[in-house]
Protein backbone atom coordinates (compact mmCIF):
# COMPACT_ATOMS: atom_id res chain seq x y z
CA UNK A 1 0.00 0.00 0.00
CA UNK A 2 1.42 3.36 -0.59
CA UNK A 3 0.77 6.93 0.97
CA UNK A 4 -0.97 7.77 -1.91
CA UNK A 5 -3.60 5.35 -1.17
CA UNK A 6 -4.04 6.45 2.45
CA UNK A 7 -7.02 8.36 3.46
CA UNK A 8 -6.63 11.69 4.68
CA UNK A 9 -7.37 11.14 8.47
CA UNK A 10 -4.71 8.22 8.33
CA UNK A 11 -2.15 10.42 6.52
CA UNK A 12 -2.44 13.21 9.45
CA UNK A 13 -2.28 10.77 11.57
CA UNK A 14 1.33 8.89 10.13
CA UNK A 15 2.66 12.33 10.02
CA UNK A 16 2.28 12.96 13.52
CA UNK A 17 4.41 9.86 13.90
CA UNK A 18 7.15 11.14 11.66
CA UNK A 19 7.84 14.06 13.70
CA UNK A 20 10.78 11.99 15.23
CA UNK A 21 13.48 14.71 17.20
CA UNK A 22 16.34 13.69 18.58
CA UNK A 23 15.77 9.92 18.00
CA UNK A 24 13.14 9.73 20.45
CA UNK A 25 10.39 7.12 19.87
CA UNK A 26 6.55 9.16 19.73
CA UNK A 27 2.76 7.78 20.02
CA UNK A 28 0.31 9.37 18.62
CA UNK A 29 -3.34 8.27 20.14
CA UNK A 30 -6.58 9.36 18.39
CA UNK A 31 -10.32 8.27 18.86
CA UNK A 32 -12.16 6.55 16.09
CA UNK A 33 -14.47 9.59 15.33
CA UNK A 34 -12.44 11.98 16.36
CA UNK A 35 -13.74 15.63 14.62
CA UNK A 36 -11.42 18.75 14.67
CA UNK A 37 -13.03 21.73 15.14
CA UNK A 38 -12.85 24.44 12.26
CA UNK A 39 -11.49 26.84 15.52
CA UNK A 40 -8.52 24.11 16.85
CA UNK A 41 -7.73 23.68 13.10
CA UNK A 42 -6.96 27.05 11.76
CA UNK A 43 -5.83 27.72 8.99
CA UNK A 44 -5.62 24.21 7.51
CA UNK A 45 -8.39 21.82 6.99
CA UNK A 46 -9.94 20.44 9.91
CA UNK A 47 -9.17 16.76 10.81
CA UNK A 48 -11.59 13.85 10.79
CA UNK A 49 -10.39 10.27 11.79
CA UNK A 50 -13.13 7.88 11.15
CA UNK A 51 -13.22 3.74 10.78
CA UNK A 52 -12.53 4.00 6.70
CA UNK A 53 -9.18 6.14 8.10
CA UNK A 54 -8.49 3.47 10.92
CA UNK A 55 -8.62 0.77 8.57
CA UNK A 56 -6.68 2.86 5.97
CA UNK A 57 -3.57 2.79 8.28
CA UNK A 58 -4.29 -0.84 9.58
CA UNK A 59 -3.84 -1.64 5.67
CA UNK A 60 -0.81 0.43 5.53
CA UNK A 61 1.01 -0.44 8.91
CA UNK A 62 0.57 -4.54 7.69
CA UNK A 63 1.72 -3.54 4.13
CA UNK A 64 3.87 -0.44 3.69
CA UNK A 65 6.71 -0.50 1.03
CA UNK A 66 8.61 1.85 2.81
CA UNK A 67 10.37 -0.70 5.29
CA UNK A 68 9.13 1.64 8.59
CA UNK A 69 7.68 -0.89 11.18
CA UNK A 70 5.02 0.25 13.11
CA UNK A 71 3.05 -1.06 16.27
CA UNK A 72 -0.86 0.08 16.50
CA UNK A 73 -2.84 -1.11 20.02
CA UNK A 74 -6.83 -0.54 19.70
CA UNK A 75 -9.25 -0.44 22.91
CA UNK A 76 -12.73 0.43 22.12
CA UNK A 77 -12.21 3.55 20.03
CA UNK A 78 -8.97 4.77 21.28
CA UNK A 79 -6.00 3.99 19.13
CA UNK A 80 -2.38 4.10 19.71
CA UNK A 81 0.03 3.84 16.96
CA UNK A 82 3.97 4.01 17.27
CA UNK A 83 6.93 4.37 14.58
CA UNK A 84 8.85 1.60 15.77
CA UNK A 85 13.02 2.00 16.44
CA UNK A 86 14.91 -1.03 15.01
CA UNK A 87 11.53 -2.70 14.47
CA UNK A 88 10.58 -3.84 17.85
CA UNK A 89 8.40 -2.69 21.01
CA UNK A 90 10.33 -0.84 23.51
CA UNK A 91 10.03 -2.38 26.67
CA UNK A 92 8.80 0.31 28.70
CA UNK A 93 6.11 1.25 26.53
CA UNK A 94 3.86 2.63 28.58
CA UNK A 95 6.85 5.07 29.87
CA UNK A 96 6.89 6.64 26.57
CA UNK A 97 4.91 9.65 26.48
CA UNK A 98 1.86 10.65 23.94
CA UNK A 99 3.49 13.15 21.60
CA UNK A 100 0.03 13.70 19.47
CA UNK A 101 -3.68 13.36 20.82
CA UNK A 102 -6.54 13.38 18.46
CA UNK A 103 -9.71 12.50 20.87
CA UNK A 104 -12.93 14.51 21.06
CA UNK A 105 -13.46 15.90 24.66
Amino acid sequence: MEWSDLTEGAKAVLEQTRNIKNDKIQIVEFEVGYEQSEEDAGDSEPISIQEEDYQSLKQFTQENEYGDKYHMARNKNIVKIILLEKGKIPDNLSEIPIFKEYKNE
